[in-house]
């Protein structure tokens, strides 16, 4: 496996699939990084050479990718939470965000049902 960012990518994809496995880079991040690293992008990964892999890792760089992304995203949240936004509280609640409905089909999110103040059955 190629090693990009701290990720081993699948060596048997595209290459502009096996980016996608990186958290933060998407199909059309892939596209722009395959792009300006100047790389065809039908190209599997087995096939890539060490210095297309360098070019490759060095466009990388300039993307918020794994840990420092997650990082500002868990950061995100709990600053939601700390001013008390309707978006925070929930957050907190472990209730829908962007104004889902939760009379049906919210379990992913709700997990066990929880109670909504007000609500009758």
């Amino acid at each position: 496996m190629a090693r990009i960012a701290g990720v081993d990518i699948p060596r048997d994809k595209r290459v502009v699939v096996s980016l996608t496995y990186i958290y933060g880079i998407g199909l059309p991040s892939a596209q722009q990084i395959l792009k300006d690293a100047d790389v065809d992008e039908n190209k599997r990964v087995n096939a890539l050479t060490e210095e297309e892999l360098n070019r490759i890792r060095q466009e990388v760089t300039n993307y918020t990718i794994e840990g420092d992304l997650r990082r500002e995203v868990t950061l995100n949240i709990k600053r939601l939470m700390e001013i008390g936004s309707y978006r925070g509280i929930r957050h907190r609640r472990g209730l829908p965000v962007r104004g889902q409905n939760t009379k049906n089909n919210a379990r992913t999110r709700k997990g066990k049902p929880k109670a909504i103040a007000g609500k009758k059955k």
